[in-house]
């Protein structure tokens, strides 16, 4: 029996997903899953839902919930990270104030000023986090899934001993959207991706041994195919390789897309969203982020979407990795996926030593094995290098809490800089200090 503890786990739609995975291994159903979130009101819904299907399958499993952290840490074999720090408040001003100096972000969460924002408000909490795992279950894995994945990861793995890997659903999505492009299964593609989280490349891609780029390349001819992936299709145009992660996401990691509304417009009216350019607007993933979305957001009934009476109890498995980690460290089933890890100056060998990559990794029962990947395709990894520089000044900036590590952090981003002047970034900076100095670290 091991202990798998949810921090954050009112994050009810994702939790219920990896619980659901976890129970769907019979190995893993005499489990103790303890869920704990400091919203109570959210706790109570997914412990309901938890037991739910505990239940209703007449399950060993033993679940526990609570609102203290310490508690769902002693004696944790397994540590999966969920958490979202500070609300709405602070992502709508990470959004809606680097706009009003013509920096659109589709999302905010990973890179640019939302990013650098984000990792400054989330780093500290998930360093505690890390820390009382040092105290309470210095041998437990922490499995993370919090954004900005690679900026946590690497001061989690800067501070602390704890063993960490950061989990991220892009690549296996991705590779889904590839097979219904080039029309082969999914189950039947073989490939080799490397980068870092949001940004890996899909350096082999293959059928039955036959190399998949031509028809990916071919299939990019048809209208309604590169309507659905406008990004991707024209950065594999131009440098060479297909990258993980969506074309709204991609669209804000490069300075190439979003530097201009003329810009936007095109990409928007060339996808296949641009039918439908209301409902693609008020989107979380949007290319031009407005008002109505957070509107929306603070004002869900969280309570009222969860139904105990008509719940599905079924224990249908995700494509999330957590479980399968779970399982095969248990088990000793070999399994390989790509998680994100220190780079440690072997992984990909023109990275930087430090950085937090993406890369392949074997699992058995002897634990979570990275693959060396060796050199990227210079184009590729110069493309990862301007997204780490900036990770690299947030994670000094949060470990340290220096402000101008933090400027300098959001004067690298290549949106960011590819819109603004450096006194512009001052001025916003500023402005976001401001506003958010309620969810942030008092910073020197």
């Amino acid at each position: 029996m091991v202990k798998i503890a949810f921090i954050g786990a009112g994050s009810h739609t994702f939790t219920l997903t990896l619980v659901r995975d976890i129970l769907s291994f019979p190995e893993l159903r005499d489990s103790t899953l303890c869920l704990m979130d400091i919203d109570a009101e959210r706790l109570d819904r997914i412990d309901t839902a938890t037991r739910l299907l505990v239940d209703d399958h007449d399950l060993p499993t033993t679940v526990d919930a609570t609102t203290d952290r310490r508690a769902a840490l002693t004696g944790a074999d397994y540590v999966i990270t969920t958490i979202h720090v500070g609300g709405v408040e602070p992502v709508e001003n990470e959004i809606e104030i680097p706009q009003r100096y013509g920096i659109n972000q589709s999302v905010g969460d990973t890179l640019g000023p939302g990013g650098v924002f984000r990792a400054m408000r989330t780093i500290p909490t998930m360093l505690d986090i890390a820390r009382d795992m040092e105290a309470l279950c210095p041998d437990a894995l922490l499995l993370q899934h919090t954004n900005p994945m690679a900026m946590v990861c690497w001061a989690i793995e800067a501070e602390t001993e704890i063993d960490t890997c950061g989990i991220c659903h892009s690549i296996v999505g991705t590779a889904h959207d590839i097979a219904d492009y080039v029309d082969v299964e999914f189950e039947e593609l073989d490939y080799w991706v490397a980068g870092i989280n949001h940004m890996a490349w899909f350096l082999q891609l293959e059928h039955d041994g036959d190399d998949l780029y031509p028809d990916l390349k071919a299939a990019r001819e048809d209208p309604e195919i590169y309507a659905q992936d406008v990004v991707r299709f024209e950065t594999m145009d131009h440098f060479g390789h297909f990258i993980t992660e969506s074309s709204h996401h991609l669209s804000e990691y490069l300075p190439y897309f979003r530097h201009d509304q003329t810009e936007i417009d095109r990409l928007v009216d060339a996808s296949a969203y641009g039918t439908d350019r209301d409902e693609f607007e008020y989107s979380p993933v949007c290319w031009l982020p407005t008002g109505e979305y957070f509107d929306q957001w603070r004002t869900i009934d969280h309570a009222a979407q969860f139904d105990p009476e008509s719940m599905d109890t079924s224990l249908s498995r995700s494509e999330e990795y957590a479980a399968r980690i779970v399982h095969s460290l248990e088990t000793g089933v070999n399994r390989r996926m790509n998680l994100n890890v220190s780079n440690d100056g072997r992984l990909i060998t023109n990275l930087p030593d430090d950085a937090e990559v993406e890369v392949p990794c074997h699992i058995d029962g002897t634990g979570i094995h990275p693959c060396s990947v060796g050199t990227l395709p210079p184009q590729l990894a110069a493309l990862n290098r301007t997204n780490v520089n900036v990770q690299s000044l947030a994670v000094k900036a949060a470990r340290e809490r220096d402000e101008t590590s933090l400027r300098r952090a959001i004067k690298l981003d290549p949106l960011t800089a590819a819109v603004c002047t450096l006194a512009e970034i001052d001025d916003m900076v500023d402005d976001l200090l401001e506003a958010n100095a309620a969810y942030l670290p008092a910073l020197t």
